[in-house]
């Protein structure tokens, strides 16, 4: 397969050009139902892939900024692949305007099919932040069966209650019709993250859409989250969600309630004390931990899928796991997730792999009420 090229629709006779004057003919791109020209990004490991994970990034970003977690993944054997919703970075379409934000579920499911009709064999994952949380939860409610497991980076699930008052969203319904660009602010980069280095570095990439934040596409968002609140209780996937006790942006009430009304028996909330958003971006000691636990809780699924091998032969992949995760993170910042991984699949003999739950929560937020056994 020649990377990113297999799903391309036939060329125009002239050649359509990203936001950024590059033709998408010297670019990895699929065409959606829409005609418009997303771009996309794949992650190959050099060894033979064990599984598929679909990235789904945040709003007014772009999928390269995943990056550094995708390289990490791929030192597991993993396939990872994204690309650039519409409206947003290198693909085609006003920045940060949407028709309907079922289109990202569309999309996404669009390149997920092809990407599973090259690899039919390999399970396939899901990983979202922020609003790509939304589309990932979204687009796992329309497959229910077809993920292996979704990861969501501080997901929006609710709305703001500072921004999201009565007043406010009727303000908004009202503006749509008469005034949809109309400006309602732009993102704070003070809130992405509490690493200078980092937050220097979405100020100044040129992908990120740094303007305002349209009426239009604020009603889409609140179309999400009314579609997510019908959407969890379908949900049954394994799941882990990791949220920062002073995100900001995305609400962590959110996470609470995604982690109550989900059926899945196998979910995993962690909460960062004093984090901010962007979980994969923050301080080191948060987002080695992050990535620690990304590959950890991925390599519990790939080894210890539905079709269980028997105990000494997961045992011995559990030995090559921890040496892959010790490569990708190094020997120190790995130890602590390569003993959990060892840990974890020991117990798996003792309790049934559907039947696991664990929940990580700092004081900083009210856990939530136990789930029935």
């Amino acid at each position: 397969m020649k990377t990113g090229h297999s799903s391309r629709m036939p060329e125009e006779s002239s050649p359509k050009r990203s936001p950024q004057n590059i033709p998408y003919k010297d670019l990895p791109h699929i065409v959606n139902a829409d005609g418009q020209y997303l771009f996309c990004r794949y992650w190959k490991p050099a060894a033979t892939p064990r599984a598929l994970v679909f990235i789904a990034h945040g709003a007014g970003e772009h999928c390269g900024r995943y990056d550094d977690l995708a390289q990490r993944l791929t030192g597991l054997n993993l396939f990872v692949f994204a690309h650039d919703h519409v409206g947003h970075g290198q693909s085609e379409g006003d920045r940060m305007v949407v028709s309907d934000f079922h289109v990202f579920i569309r999309d996404s499911l669009q390149h997920i099919d092809l990407m599973k009709k090259e690899h039919p064999e390999l399970p396939i994952l899901i990983l979202g932040h922020s609003m790509g949380g939304a589309i990932s939860i979204l687009t796992a409610s329309e497959r229910p069966s077809e993920f292996s497991g979704m990861l969501l980076i501080s997901p929006l699930v609710v709305a703001s209650p500072e921004v999201a008052t009565p007043i406010k969203v009727f303000a908004a319904k009202v503006l749509n019709f008469v005034l949809p660009n109309l400006s309602l602010g732009s993102i704070d980069p003070n809130a992405i993250s509490r690493n200078k280095k980092e937050m220097e570095s979405y100020t100044s990439d040129p992908l990120v859409y740094h303007g305002g934040m349209k009426v239009s596409f604020v009603i889409q968002l609140m179309n999400a989250i009314a579609r997510i609140e019908r959407a969890l209780p379908k949900l049954t996937l394994p799941i882990l969600v990791l949220h920062g006790s002073s995100d900001k942006l995305c609400d962590i009430k959110g996470s609470y309630l995604l982690m109550d009304t989900v059926q899945s028996q196998d979910k995993t909330l962690k909460v960062y004390e004093e984090a901010y958003h962007a979980l994969h971006k923050e301080l080191p000691e948060v987002s080695t931990s992050v990535f620690t636990e990304i590959l950890t809780w991925i390599g519990q699924k790939v080894c210890t899928g539905p079709s269980l091998s028997p105990p000494s032969s997961t045992l011995k992949a559990l030995v090559l796991e921890r040496r892959a995760v010790r490569k990708v993170l190094g020997n120190e910042e790995a130890k602590d997730g390569a003993g959990m991984l060892v840990s974890t699949a020991r117990a798996l003999w003792i309790r049934p792999f559907s039947n696991r739950t664990r929940r990580d929560h700092k004081d900083s937020a009210p856990p939530a009420p136990a789930q029935p056994p």
